[in-house]
């Protein structure tokens, strides 16, 4: 465990300084791991906005079956619209996190209501 001493952003990344950790060589043996932050530590997000730990959880519930898809295990992201991953029965169903497919965003009532394209479910 580790304790952070300051963060900043560098090209649109935070950069953290942990407390003893003073070269970058130092630093290499945390690379990928996982930074937890206290719920009431977290920066609230925006209006409209998500924390992947919010998500993280919800069912997802087809709008044209009106029956769920399965629960959120994940968020991915590549680089354009992140991706809901969800575990539907077993089998893995990615959901772009877009206002055209994810419609109602629920995360106090771990819900999410999407309107899916047609043959997303079976790729």
């Amino acid at each position: 465990m580790a304790r952070v001493e300051c963060v900043w952003h560098h090209s649109g990344r935070p950069v953290f300084k942990f407390e003893g950790v003073d070269s970058i060589s130092d630093a290499e043996v945390w690379e990928g791991s996982d930074i937890l932050v206290p719920e009431a530590e977290r920066a609230k997000p925006e209006e409209g906005e998500f924390s992947h730990a919010d998500l993280i959880g919800c069912t997802v519930w087809e709008d044209a079956k009106e029956q769920p898809l399965g629960v959120v295990v994940a968020v991915l992201e590549y680089g354009s619209a992140p991706l809901l991953q969800v575990d539907a029965g077993g089998r893995e169903v990615l959901v772009p996190l877009v206002h055209a497919i994810c419609r109602e965003i629920d995360v106090a009532g771990k819900i999410i209501r999407a309107k899916l394209p047609e043959g997303l479910t079976e790729l």
